[in-house]
């Protein structure tokens, strides 16, 4: 074979090899954008589950306030009235172990007065009688009956501090439900936007739980309260 024959016959492989790879490339390529676009072909939602629910336990601070000249005097008034709500709660049906009985915060009101101007009481004690109950019915009828307890010279501290609390403590037993729930909401919307876009949901690429709140209803029945979760989960569209 003459030198000018075997350099067109290498010029005729090289081209053919520059041709397959140069075939391969885009078949790779291709491949690689179809893969590409199906990773792209996701929709995110949001899943949202809500209850109302009964609170279970009850919380409720009677607080008062007891002032006197000596210290032997205000711990016997103190005595007194606690002695005067213990039997105000147990008479509206409280058990003994509900009722919970603090330490006095006493303080000298000489002692941080200024100028001239003394308080015609030198001590002055706020006490505490805390009901913690599962009877969160009979706390709101006995709230309504704390004016018995001032006819009888308690002297009720009103705050914001010392407002009942009102508490659901049952969230593990909803849990599951509502995570379900909250679950079939965020497909139902997946389906949703893949039916407008021609399209169908397939398997779940990435899920997420959002954190579980409880908040009153509403300011004026703190007794019922509102659960809610919200999910975050994308889906592969087929």
């Amino acid at each position: 074979m003459s030198s000018v024959s075997r350099v067109a016959w290498g010029s005729i492989v090289a081209a053919a090899l520059i041709a397959i790879a140069l075939a391969f490339m885009a078949i790779s390529l291709k491949t690689g954008l179809l893969q590409f676009r199906g990773a792209d072909r996701v929709v995110s939602v949001k899943g949202l589950a809500e209850r109302e629910v009964a609170a279970d336990l009850a919380l409720w601070p009677v607080n008062f306030t007891v002032t006197g000249n000596s210290l032997d005097q205000l711990q016997n008034d103190i005595d007194t009235q606690q002695g005067l709500v213990r039997s105000f709660l147990l008479l509206k049906g409280f058990k003994e172990p509900e009722i919970q009985l603090s330490v006095p915060k006493i303080a000298d009101q000489h002692a941080n007065a200024y100028g001239n101007s003394l308080p015609p009481d030198r001590y002055r004690a706020e006490v505490t009688v805390l009901v913690r109950t599962e009877d969160v019915e009979s706390v709101k009828q006995g709230m309504q009956s704390v004016g018995e307890l001032v006819k009888s010279g308690v002297a009720l501290t009103q705050s914001y501090e010392f407002q009942p609390s009102f508490l659901f403590t049952q969230l593990d037993s909803i849990k599951p439900d509502m995570i379900a729930d909250a679950t079939r909401d965020a497909r139902a919307a997946a389906d949703q936007f893949a039916r407008d876009a021609g399209a169908e949901v397939g398997s779940i690429r990435r899920a997420s739980q959002g954190y579980f709140s409880i908040e009153d209803v509403d300011p004026f029945t703190p007794e019922t309260k509102r659960v809610r979760v919200v999910t975050n989960i994308d889906y592969s569209l087929d």
